[in-house]
């Protein structure tokens, strides 16, 4: 059988890079992983109790394919509570994970060959999901000038040299962490309305903010797609559990493809979910060590030569320059996993075009790991 054309698209490196070092730590040799986004802490306590209470009932089966009405309800009044925006249950539904959320965003809103923009640099599989679709992907390259972020005018320009029906946002970003503020979120939601731009607002790292407040787009009007995800602040990666709060109109059309495409997501995931938002205590004290983390790499890497990075606002990366040492992030990345085990992802993998002269470091493992992989770094770097 000959692969499809649309299945050409680029690997997701992150996992390359997270399947070579696991291969390492097969054949023996230690390795510090910083290369994937997620969280080394052990899931809430709350989380496990509801999961176990649901196995006991004794039945897990399918639920409506938009979600446990209960969870949807919990979901928007986590809306209220934490941003003061009403989100009618409603609008919610809840995916399998937020890559199912994105799938579901993309075939909901576009039509083969539409134009789709990217800010780069940005989480890679938005570009290759919207590839393998048939869409056009347009990147629109942020500059530090900017805070790495899109704003109305460079939006504006990439509009007119030819029709964006959609746009994807992400705040606090991935690779960077740099998070968007509140006006520029507002100013530019305004400027996808004035040119009839659907815009998509990932949200998955909220909750994870150093640096300032983040602001959900649900603030600015119900014309958004606002994409998030269990995975990040509550710990839970492997669930495969997220949620998307949709304009009104696009309910139906995002439930009859969810019906068809998954089914319903995993029930056992969904009741679990549930014990998340009781778990603030728990999940804050995990918060305070990304801090920690965070605190380190920010003094330790300058030290060790990865001295220019983007703003570390929230999230838990480092989008560092590799430029002191090589002018191929790949071939660095490659040296560092197989002569200092330490495991981290080229940019490439964010930006296709100038990502060859970064690298992002995840500081969401343990502080014990973020200190190893300095000093393996350091004596790597400077032996």
């Amino acid at each position: 059988m000959q692969p499809s054309k649309r299945s050409a698209v680029s690997p997701f490196i992150a996992m390359d890079v997270m399947a070579a070092a696991n291969a390492l730590e097969r054949a023996g040799t230690p390795v510090v992983h910083m290369e994937v986004g997620e969280p080394g802490a052990p899931i809430p306590a709350k989380v496990r109790e509801a999961a176990e209470a649901a196995l006991r009932r004794g039945r897990i089966g399918y639920t409506e394919a938009l979600g446990l009405r209960e969870l949807r309800e919990r979901i928007a009044r986590h809306y209220a509570d934490r941003y003061g925006v009403r989100v009618p249950a409603e609008r919610v539904a809840v995916t399998s994970g937020s890559s199912g959320g994105f799938n579901l965003a993309f075939l909901a809103l576009f039509d083969v060959g539409d134009r789709v923009g990217l800010p780069t640099p940005g989480y890679p599989a938005y570009r290759n999901i919207l590839q393998a679709l048939g869409l056009t992907v347009v990147e629109i390259p942020t500059t530090a000038e900017n805070r790495w972020q899109v704003t109305p005018a460079m939006l504006e320009a990439v509009h007119a040299e030819g029709p964006l029906k959609g746009l994807i946002v992400a705040s606090p970003a991935n690779p960077s962490g740099t998070m968007m503020e509140r006006q520029g979120i507002a100013d530019l939601m305004g400027a996808c309305r004035l040119m009839g731009i659907s815009l998509i607002m990932d949200e998955i790292y909220h909750g994870l903010v150093y640096e300032g407040q983040e602001t959900t787009a649900l603030e600015f009007g119900d014309d958004v797609v606002v994409i998030n995800s269990f995975s990040k602040y509550y710990c839970m990666t492997g669930w495969r559990i997220g949620w998307m709060v949709l304009p009104e109109a696009l309910v139906r059309p995002i439930e009859r493809i969810a019906q068809n495409l998954f089914i319903s997501p995993s029930e056992i995931s969904q009741r679990a979910a549930l014990g998340a938002f009781e778990a603030v205590e728990e999940l804050e004290a995990v918060k305070a060590g990304y801090a920690a983390n965070r605190a380190l790499l920010l003094d330790r890497l300058p030290a060790i030569g990865f001295d220019q990075y983007l703003p570390v606002d929230g999230a838990f990366y480092v989008y560092a320059s590799v430029r002191r040492f090589s002018n191929d992030s790949l071939d660095f990345a490659r040296r560092m996993l197989n002569e200092a085990g330490v495991a981290a992802t080229p940019g490439p993998d964010f930006d296709t075009e100038r990502g060859h002269a970064y690298i992002r470091f995840s500081f969401a493992g343990t502080h014990e790991a973020m200190q190893a992989a300095c000093d393996r770094l350091e004596g790597w770097l400077k032996r």
